[in-house]
């Protein structure tokens, strides 16, 4: 009987193995081996001429160098500051306007299916037609300039809310949130349908006003939401690249460090650089810089936010 037994068993603690090698073919292929080739390259000197399919042909071992020279160069430091502050603006103006309009629409008041769909549109179409809209928005003569010509401000009218180094940053941040607050809009809606009504008649017969029902139930019952929405978000902000290039195309420029840099010069768009400069080991480089700020970052915020839920 064992000898009977002994092969089914064997196979039954194979099977599953068998049935996760597409996956893990695929991870090795597209994920874990990008990875660590690129982990090399920014160990490396690498050029437009290097042997990119010999991984160690030509390339030149110069260890940390790459790391070192990031560190050095003020258009990095300027570029991890604007994307924080690009954090800044997003993440919570997105996450506030999202629940707002969340609450708001799931009163299933008259027209509310209708501004459902018409804020969850513009989540999508594409980055590139989204950024040619607000580009057009924001251009001198455009729509807002055209509103504050009327009210008797000028000053946007020379350059534009993209052409101002005081103002791009912002500008672009503006634009996404309202791309994004209908996702976000609808994850909340979703939450919200999991709140009990007799939470809110309760709410009712101790008197609360709405706003002490928004701050005191509905916040604290979608922290889940939250955090994906802030993890996330940070994630979208250290690849952000496609917005600030079709809006602004790296410019306008400031003074940083007694150097001139990108206003709206992100992370995002500043490896892009680096990558079109052949800079490839600087490139490498810098994304695993990136890679260990994300990680920090989501993991804070993942500690902040479940020790407040808790």
């Amino acid at each position: 009987m064992k000898s009977n037994f002994a092969y089914p068993m064997r196979l039954h603690k194979v099977t599953p193995y068998l049935w996760l090698t597409p996956f893990l073919a695929v991870f090795g292929v597209f994920l874990a081996y990008p990875m660590i080739y690129s982990f090399i390259i920014s160990l490396k000197k690498v050029t437009w001429q290097t042997n990119f399919y010999n991984v160690f042909s030509d390339m030149q071992w110069v260890g940390f160098a790459n790391y070192s020279e990031l560190i050095g160069r003020a258009d990095f430091w300027w570029s991890l500051i604007a994307t924080f502050i690009y954090m800044l603006l997003t993440i919570p103006l997105g996450i506030f306007l999202s629940l707002l309009l969340a609450t708001l629409l799931s009163e299933n008041l008259p027209g509310s299916r209708f501004f459902r769909s018409a804020l969850f549109l513009p989540n999508i179409l594409d980055m590139l037609v989204i950024g040619l809209v607000w580009k057009l928005i924001y251009s001198p003569d455009g729509l807002l300039d055209t509103a504050f010509m009327k009210v008797g401000i000028q000053y946007f009218h020379a350059k534009g809310f993209l052409g101002d180094a005081h103002t791009a940053l912002a500008a672009v941040a503006i634009a996404m949130v309202f791309k994004g607050c209908g996702f976000g809009m609808v994850l909340f809606m979703t939450a919200m349908k999991n709140i009990s009504p007799n939470i809110f008649e309760a709410a009712d017969l101790d008197g609360m006003t709405w706003w002490q029902k928004f701050r005191y139930i509905r916040v604290p019952l979608v922290k889940p939401v939250i955090l994906f929405l802030t993890v996330t978000g940070i994630l979208g902000c250290l690849n952000a690249f496609t917005e600030f290039y079709i809006m602004t195309e790296g410019n306008p420029v400031t003074l940083f460090a007694n150097e001139t840099v990108g206003a709206t010069r992100v992370s995002g768009y500043l490896l892009y650089t680096r990558f079109t400069e052949m800079n490839y080991g600087s490139a490498a480089a810098m994304s695993y810089f990136l890679l260990i700020f994300a990680l920090v970052v989501s993991y804070l915020n993942w500690r902040f936010l479940r020790e407040k839920a808790a």
